[in-house]
């Protein structure tokens, strides 16, 4: 039967039919909505652009992953109609060829698109991050006795959160662990504290802790070179979502959920600090964050 010579080669199109079944499944996983872990929404510059940035390496993805086996498909299916027919079409096998040069063509455009999208939207988040950034000045002005810093680096490793406040400066270490679910099926969402070891419902942690006082031993010594007088330096760890028993916890680490943590640093006090000296940390850690995004812009790109 006639028929037969064109159904049979499907069934060397199975196995890209199920690595494409696989890529479509990685792509639905992949969700770009990011919730707070607090009642509030997230509401950052450049948000929108956020989301659509997310789109874009979806669609890049996609494209990259299903172009090959599309583009292949064609010449599977006529290397299979080879096995089952007794004379050989040359004219249908050129077909075959030119579908799958078009399909390549096709996809190599959708790529070359995607990634001038990226393009776009990382421009457009950005410009968007350093007017948020300036913004930010009409309710954080300079002056004001309240300074943050985000991404502080240091010799060999990065402070999530430098805050400068009129008693103090806290070092602020961000950790998203997910919650825990019981045998019952509820959550459990309670975290003990001790000394060397965060105590999880299920598992324990060391390094959390080790990151924030190796973050406040650094930045003390180097505020205490450059300032000349020792600096308060107090290391909070935040733990977004969970319960804290912080009954057997250490002093030297405030270790807190979060959902308090502006009002916190606010009443907190590590020591005293003068107007001089609390003035002179702000510019050095300007000054530090102005050095490390020059050397950053003048390292040669890969």
């Amino acid at each position: 039967m006639a028929w037969l010579e064109y159904l049979l080669p499907l069934i060397f199109l199975f196995p890209m039919a199920a690595m494409a079944s696989i890529v479509l499944a990685l792509r639905n996983l992949h969700d770009a909505r990011v919730h707070s872990p607090f009642k509030a929404p997230l509401h950052e510059p450049g948000q929108a652009l956020r989301h659509r940035l997310d789109q874009a390496f979806s669609s890049l993805f996609l494209n990259g992953a299903l172009g090959p086996i599309i583009s292949l498909a064609p010449l599977v299916y006529g290397m299979g109609r080879m096995l089952f027919v007794d004379q050989q079409d040359w004219v249908e096998w050129a077909l075959y060829g030119l579908l799958s040069t078009l399909l390549v063509l096709t996809f190599s455009l959708l790529l070359v698109r995607d990634y001038q999208r990226i393009r776009r939207l990382k421009l457009g988040l950005a410009c968007e991050l350093a007017v948020g950034q300036e913004l930010e000045r009409l309710v954080r002005p300079e002056a004001h006795p309240y300074y943050v810093f985000h991404d502080v680096p240091t010799d060999s490793f990065t402070i999530d959160h430098v805050v400068v406040t009129p008693h103090g400066v806290f070092v602020v270490e961000t950790r998203a662990r997910t919650l825990a679910i019981g045998t019952d099926g509820n959550e459990l969402n309670t975290v003990a504290v001790e000394r060397e070891r965060l105590r999880f419902p299920h598992w324990q942690e060391r390094r959390p802790l080790h990151k924030t006082r190796q973050g406040v031993s650094w930045l003390s010594q180097w505020l205490e070179r450059r300032c000349s007088v020792p600096v308060p330096v107090k290391g909070v760890l935040v733990l977004p979502g969970w319960e804290i028993d912080t009954s057997e916890a250490s002093p030297d680490i405030l270790v807190v959920s979060g959902e308090q943590l502006a009002q916190q640093l606010t009443e907190i006090t590590p020591g005293q600090m003068s107007d001089a000296i609390h003035d002179k940390v702000i510019h050095i850690l300007l000054e530090r964050a102005r050095l490390m995004e020059l050397k950053h812009l003048r390292q040669p790109s890969v």
